[in-house]
């Protein structure tokens, strides 16, 4: 099943077309009308209008009697995440494949997507059953492939029915301590791996799960020290034991600490290519870049982790502005869960500092076409990256077009909503941050964009002020959200209050992203006040942290433009 996800993602989608068309052309001489379908697929896809390619697959499917073009139409739906029709082309396969095992894993897994939980149980208990493989193992390693899935709380709900009927299987028992852990149910997660580790005391996969849901529960210096006894306590101790403390040191910033354990694991067998990813990974994050450089090096070098080498040798060049060398490396991570950053990454350095939007616009190009389950998330990027140049008219028609494929998406909803301010259409990003707040309303950041955008565009003050308020109770910590409050304080006369606000989003926020705008609001509030020399004081030591601030540049002009 997940195989065959992964298949469909690797290939071009040219030679996808062209292959699938021959094949089933030649099969069904007879079927004009299916064939025409396939070939209105083969077009759509050209066009990159994936939603009518899948349609026109499953009509396809639906008029063809062949179990390939079925097939064929449910993993390309499933390939471009168009859940609701893989799904009616998944139910035509099953009718015509005498309900195979593979066919019924994928009707269960789309079944569980489109929240049709009671049929995604039957199928799946069924594969159980009917698996020559003992239930509780076969459950394990279906929980693998599900833990990729979105609704952690659904994967974990499901897991615990179908384990119920094998009390007496570790495996099971450790499959619903896998979900339950991706569920943030730390109870539940340490409760049934106790239960497994009871039935198998010597698996030593199931402690270090235990000690994994130690640290994912709080509870670092306990996983610690219990992982440190399993070490200690055997003479011969499993690497991926040693590899388990060392991301546990990792996650309590003991640096040094974490390295000793991976190079002892590297010293015993120079083959652990986990402990040197990971050794890569630590160096990285501890700064160590040259230490990280060689990790990384020595991975690629291996064929072994090529993704994650790829992407942070390409993180490791563009920190040193080494641009070609960053360029190379992050448009070579074309797979695996840094690929859609990584090509981000690339066309934005390619449109900004080489000057070469078209280029950018054909590397994205080429990486959907390579990654079918990353498109739709390509037309959201190509959005931002055309944004970010001015093209705004052609942005809005990717975001346009990502929406009608991802109605239900929040940040591309919100990302379209905020082009729409660039572009001045003051009324209909109103209008579109309104609907995203009635369509989330339990979304901090869609009550917080909207409530600033009243707060900062329009004069509807006391309306804005309710939404930052509801968004805060969601995220109080939210620098963010806090600036908001401040700036919305600050709209209603409230300069006291207001500076008290800023300045705590300030504190959370000095050396990130969007701490300049909140600067800039500052040294406003400061000026409304009757501050002036500590506002300019403050302007000054903003502008030396950030020169090229076009907010700070406002407030200049604004504010101080008779200042040197």
């Amino acid at each position: 099943m997940q195989e065959s996800r992964r298949w469909l993602a690797a290939l071009s989608l040219c030679a996808l077309t062209a292959i699938c068309s021959n094949a089933l052309a030649a099969e069904e001489p007879d079927y004009t009308d299916v064939n025409a379908y396939i070939l209105q697929a083969e077009m759509a896809l050209q066009r990159n209008d994936y939603l009518e390619a899948v349609r026109e697959y499953r009509k396809a499917a639906e008029l063809s009697d062949n179990p390939d073009i079925a097939r064929q139409a449910t993993f390309t739906g499933m390939a471009f995440g168009f859940d609701d029709e893989a799904l009616r082309s998944a139910k035509r396969w099953f009718e015509l494949s005498n309900k195979s095992p593979e066919v019924r894993a994928v009707v269960a897994q789309l079944s569980l997507r489109t929240g049709d939980t009671r049929a995604a149980k039957r199928e799946f208990s069924r594969l159980l059953e009917e698996s020559e493989e003992p239930p509780g193992d076969k459950l394990l390693a279906l929980t693998r492939f599900l833990a990729e899935e979105d609704d952690a709380a659904a994967v974990d709900k499901l897991v615990r029915a179908l384990s119920r009927p094998y009390k007496n299987s570790p495996a099971a028992h450790r499959a619903a301590a896998m979900t339950a852990l991706a569920n943030d149910d730390y109870e539940h997660a340490a409760m049934r791996v106790q239960k497994a580790i009871e039935l198998d005391p010597s698996d030593i996969s199931l402690r270090l799960l235990y000690a994994r849901t130690l640290l994912s529960a709080g509870k670092v210096d306990e996983a610690i020290n219990y992982t440190a006894r399993l070490v200690g306590d055997d003479p011969d101790p499993d690497p991926s034991a040693r590899v388990e403390l060392a991301i546990m040191y990792m996650m309590a910033e003991r640096t040094d600490a974490a390295l000793s354990q991976l190079s002892q694991v590297m010293l015993e067998q120079p083959q652990q290519w986990d402990a040197l990813r990971l050794m890569g990974i630590i160096n990285f994050h501890a700064g160590n870049l040259d230490s990280a450089w060689t990790d990384f090096s020595d991975l690629l070098d291996t064929g072994r982790h090529r993704m994650d080498a790829l992407h942070y040798l390409g993180r490791i060049a563009d920190i040193r502005e080494e641009t070609d060398n960053a360029i190379r490396f992050y448009s070579e991570v074309t797979h695996g869960s840094n690929a859609l950053i990584s090509q981000q990454r690339a066309a934005a350095l390619l449109a900004h500092e080489k000057d070469d939007l078209k280029g950018a616009i054909r590397l994205l190009d080429d990486f959907a076409i390579s990654s079918p389950p990353d498109a739709v998330d390509v037309l959201r990027v190509k959005g931002q990256l055309l944004a970010s140049v001015d093209e705004h008219e052609e942005a809005l028609k990717f975001y346009d077009k990502a929406i009608r494929y991802r109605p239900d998406e929040e940040r591309i909803a919100l990302a379209r909503a905020e082009l729409l301010l660039r572009m001045d259409r003051l009324d209909d990003a109103v209008l579109a941050y309104a609907d995203a707040v009635e369509r989330w309303p339990d979304s901090a950041m869609a009550l917080n964009a909207y409530g600033y955008t009243l707060a900062d565009r329009t004069d509807r003050f006391r309306e804005a002020e309710k939404l930052i308020r509801r968004a805060l109770k969601l995220e109080p910590d939210s620098a963010a959200i806090i600036d908001s409050m401040g700036w919305v304080l600050f709209k209603l006369g409230r300069h006291e209050e207001a500076l008290a606000e800023l300045e705590r989003a300030y504190d959370r926020m000095s050396s990130v992203e969007g701490a300049d705008e909140v600067a800039a609001h500052i040294i406003e509030t400061l000026m409304a006040l009757d501050r002036r020399d500590t506002a300019l004081e403050r302007l000054a030591e903003a502008e030396e942290q950030w020169p090229d601030s076009e907010f700070l540049e406002d407030v200049r002009e604004r504010l101080f433009s008779e200042s040197p």
